[in-house]
């Protein structure tokens, strides 16, 4: 923290953002001195980003809030390409319909975390659509080609893993790293850009742009990249056994996105309230300092302070006033996720092995014999044994609902419609 001098790189630092800086010093010192530019990119591969693009979108808010001037740069033309880097296949190809449709869905989340307007300081969102579906092929490889090295190219992770593997790469990924640092060199261009970030699976191909800019603009650019995300029990970050955890309401509830940050394993609390929220260092020490069952207090923090950032404040106060009613007091909370049921299925009998995978609380049949088996299972809070049971309207409470629970952690209601 103390050998940087400038105020971004000190909170990234103590935050636990840096993995790796291409000139640690010589960027420390353009912060400290002037208002710096600076650029992530996002892929549209899908209608929402996940929990594990968080890192990089903090790292550009706190780039914001340290007085600098950030770029959220969607990837309109990459992503008709896709990008091989920590791939073991080919990226299905999108059309052109889903990944406009996709672009509109992730945006949201950059206006909750960064300031957009006009200002020296204000974030600019950009497209590289409008820069590379424009391109002459032969003039890109005359002018831009012609400064990549296939000895360098064949040398990044991103190829010699898949290499190595025998794992088919396509010409058109391979292109990709060339794409990437043409972005850098545009962006240069139109905005005096000087710094690239991104996750460390990304640190080769930032480095092609970041030699680009040097040689095509005899100026000196910046690379920063941030660690690649594993849970202590080494599971990917922003992954579940039921899914990927998005940061849109319209593919992951506010309450399942608390839960999902309430659920953190007590290894990585500290080094989540670090990343994943905007409290003070003095409070996350505070909070990391709690043992035995008062870890859960900070968990509880965690989860509120994370879900108010993408979420809001009112949706986050309210999802865990909704667990602590389902966990603390046992009562049907209203804000649970719920699942519709047909009337006509209950009054037949619906079947606890279909009513728990219809709800999404487990994979398969299977699954749900085994948590019966481990006395996991509840249905309006009373334990279930028998993995033949029938759930009918007679299973409906006062409220109109029917309370399935996995555990102690979740519940998804029943509505007969």
């Amino acid at each position: 923290m103390s050998e940087f001098k400038s105020e971004f790189l000190k909170v990234l630092s103590e935050r636990g953002f840096i993995h790796q800086i291409s000139d640690p010093k010589g960027l420390d010192e353009l912060c400290a001195k002037e208002t710096v530019t600076a650029y992530i990119g996002f892929d549209c591969t899908a209608p929402s980003l996940h929990a594990g693009s968080l890192v990089p979108i903090m790292m550009l808010h706190w780039f914001q809030k340290t007085g600098h001037r950030p770029i959220a740069l969607m990837g309109g033309g990459t992503t008709r390409v896709g990008d091989p880097s920590g791939k073991d296949e080919s990226r299905k190809l999108l059309t052109e319909e889903i990944i406009e449709e996709n672009k509109a869905g992730i945006r949201k989340v950059f206006e909750k975390l960064l300031t957009f307007g006009d200002g020296p300081g204000d974030a600019i969102m950009m497209d590289n659509a409008d820069w590379l579906m424009g391109l002459n092929y032969v003039d890109f490889l005359r002018d831009i080609g012609r400064h990549f090295s296939v000895n360098q190219m064949i040398q990044r992770d991103s190829v010699r893993l898949r290499l190595e593997r025998e794992q088919h790469l396509s010409f058109l990924e391979f292109n990709y790293m060339l794409l990437q640092g043409y972005d850098y060199l545009e962006i240069y261009r139109r905005t005096g850009c000087r710094l690239q970030m991104g996750g460390s699976d990304q640190w080769g191909n930032i480095l092609s742009g970041t030699d680009l800019v040097r040689r095509m603009e005899n100026t000196e650019a910046f690379t920063l990249t941030s660690p690649l995300l594993t849970t202590s029990s080494g599971a990917k970050m922003g992954k579940t056994a039921a899914g990927a955890v998005w940061l849109n309401e319209a593919q992951l509830s506010s309450y399942d996105y608390w839960q999902y940050w309430r659920n953190t394993e007590d290894a990585d609390v500290e080094r989540f309230l670090k990343l994943f929220t905007v409290l003070p260092m003095d409070e996350i020490t505070r909070l990391a300092a709690l043992e035995g069952a008062e870890i859960n207090e900070a968990k509880k923090v965690l989860a509120t302070e994370a879900t108010a950032l993408i979420h809001g404040r009112e949706a986050a106060v309210a999802a865990a006033e909704t667990a602590r009613k389902a966990f603390e007091e046992g009562t049907m909370a209203e804000g649970l996720p719920t699942v519709d049921v047909p009337k006509a299925d209950l009054e037949a009998g619906l079947g606890v092995l279909s009513a728990f995978v219809l709800a999404g609380l487990c994979a398969s049949n299977g699954d749900v014999r085994r948590n019966i088996k481990g006395g996991a299972v509840k249905i309006n809070d009373k334990g279930e044994q028998s993995d033949k049971r029938q759930i009918t309207l007679d299973d409906v409470s006062e409220d109109g609902i029917i309370k399935l629970s996995l555990g102690k952690k979740k519940h998804v209601l029943l509505r007969p419609v």
